[in-house]
């Protein structure tokens, strides 16, 4: 196989490290640090060459994308968004509350002021990431982007939680048929 998403494959790559200046970013256009040429060498390796791109609309994706595959031209689709967090969107990491020991299911369903939990993540994006999934695509998007296609295969957003998923990683699903997934590789880098 030549590394291409072949029909009923999704081909996930998380963004190049979102230039947050410590504050969190879900929804925050930021940019991202495309000073690692060999990084994104590698990720365009393994990821292999579209034969359809998409990306989220945040500025951070969209730069990826082109640096991932210059020339290429990338659509994007404003379903692919990272999750919504709200009145948290800005702060600082160190200023944001602490959860305190919540459960997995507990934490997929808590929604911050004014945001959307990662369990609305998941219902927003299931349709358009089945939807895509069709014509095999690759998509250039969040970690919780990435966290709601493993969702989708696992049936849990509590089990996609468990995921790291790291910048310029590669994640690999397929759909068979309805809702059946395949989980063929997650966060390789």
């Amino acid at each position: 196989m030549d590394g291409r998403a072949a029909t009923g494959e999704l081909v996930l790559i998380r963004h190049a490290p979102a230039l947050h200046g410590g504050r969190l970013a879900g929804r925050t256009d930021v940019a991202a640090d495309l000073s690692d040429a060999a990084a994104l060498t590698a990720t365009a390796g393994r990821a292999g060459v579209p034969v359809r791109l998409l990306t989220s609309p945040a500025r951070r994706c969209r730069d990826t994308a082109s640096a991932l595959w210059p020339g290429l031209a990338a659509g994007d689709d404003a379903r692919l968004w990272e999750q919504d967090f709200g009145q948290w969107e800005g702060v600082p990491f160190a200023d944001l509350p602490d959860l305190g020991p919540l459960s997995p299911g507990a934490l997929a369903l808590h929604r911050p002021p004014g945001g959307e939990s990662f369990a609305d993540l998941c219902a927003r994006t299931a349709p358009a990431l089945a939807e895509l999934a069709d014509g095999g695509v690759t998509i250039v998007a969040h970690a919780g982007t990435v966290r709601a296609a493993l969702a989708l295969a696992l049936g849990s957003p509590a089990a996609a939680l468990a995921f790291e998923v790291q910048p310029l990683s590669v994640t690999r699903l397929r759909r068979l048929s309805g809702d059946n997934w395949v989980i063929r590789s997650v966060n390789v880098t």
